[in-house]
């Protein structure tokens, strides 16, 4: 007999099982040795492949430019805390609606077109804020910017210690996965997907699909900026790194690793590539110990080798994710 009823089941384990078990995790970060600080980077990485997630598994746009939203959002709020002193809370909001703002911008723009196009025009236009990020004086250039201070949170929570931060970001981002959860599940997000699935008869029932698709756009890049602001008041300096285009091809990375169109997707990929780009040095540990493997060791020493490797194995063996979809004996792909 067919055990096609354990299709749900399989649902129910990938968005709220899974979910509830990598919170727990986090949560429990002290006791099994979880360092604060790469905690708190994944966390905000986290945030952002949640954001990204909202555009390319709901409405298949594949952005190279949202690193500009989590850069310019970062600089703003750690300059006006560095310069006001402003509370945390107010960093995150101005983190927030400053991303939302560049993103109605951009995405204004580059929704006219689909596909490659759309790709190569956030491309350009993440360039393009890139370049502004190095010019400006206020970002410090090359160098960056450094000594961030660490305001309380709602006047109140004293971020001193590197596991308040890291618990401020864990709570943000458990907020930033449950309304990304209920953007999905609304009326709004069901009619994106089926733009996604069918634009020209979405439109014939009378939905402006543009309109749509830009407020998605403002949501995710506004996600974004939530992350660059949290990552500047938490981490204390923004880099020049953070703003360019590479990081936008990064995230994506963790949203193909994760499971597109699955929403605990982007936080098992943002977790998964964060842990191995900053514990690169670990792996090639690991297989040095193997005497006959010395000369993998060298190559795996370098985290841009090693990430590229694991994409590699992904598209090849796990094209669908670590939550992506089955594939049934007669071929069909069955939702996991």
């Amino acid at each position: 007999m067919s055990n096609t009823p354990s299709t749900p089941v399989r649902g129910y384990q990938a968005d709220v099982i899974v979910p509830a078990l990598v919170f727990a995790a986090l949560l429990l970060g002290p006791a099994w040795g979880l360092y604060p600080v790469l905690g708190t980077t994944l966390l905000c990485m986290s945030i952002f492949a949640i954001g990204y997630h909202l555009l390319l598994g709901y409405a298949n746009l594949a952005s190279l430019g949202h690193a500009a939203f989590y850069g310019v959002a970062a600089y703003a709020s750690g300059y006006l805390t560095k310069a006001y002193v402003i509370d945390a809370s107010l960093a995150l909001l101005l983190g927030l609606v400053i991303g939302g703002l560049l993103g109605a911008v951009m995405g204004y723009m580059a929704i006219r077109r689909k596909g490659i196009y759309f790709t190569m025009i956030t491309l350009a236009m993440a360039q393009i804020v890139y370049f502004l990020c190095v010019q400006t004086p206020l970002t410090g250039g090359e160098d960056g910017m450094h000594g961030i201070p660490r305001p309380k949170f709602l006047g109140v929570v004293d971020l001193a210690s590197d596991w308040a931060v890291y618990y401020l970001c864990l709570g943000v981002t458990l907020v930033a996965y449950l309304l990304s959860r209920r953007i999905v599940n609304s009326p709004f997000g069901q009619v994106v997907q089926a733009i996604r699935d069918n634009d020209d008869k979405a439109r014939a029932l009378g939905y402006r699909a543009e309109s749509y698709i830009l407020i998605l756009f403002i949501l995710s890049s506004a996600f974004s900026g939530l992350a660059g602001a949290l990552k500047a008041v938490g981490l204390g300096h923004v880099t020049l790194s953070d703003a360019h285009w590479l990081l936008g091809g990064m995230v994506l990375l963790m949203v193909l690793v994760g499971g597109k169109g699955k929403l605990a997707g982007p936080l098992v990929g943002a977790i998964f590539i964060t842990v191995i780009e900053n514990r690169v040095g670990w792996v090639s540990n690991l297989i040095g110990d193997i005497g006959a493997l010395e000369w993998l060791a060298k190559l795996t020493n370098s985290s841009t080798f090693l990430i590229g490797l694991v994409f590699i194995v992904f598209v090849l063996v796990f094209p669908d994710g670590l939550l992506g979809v089955k594939r049934g004996r007669n071929g069909k792909a069955v939702e996991s």
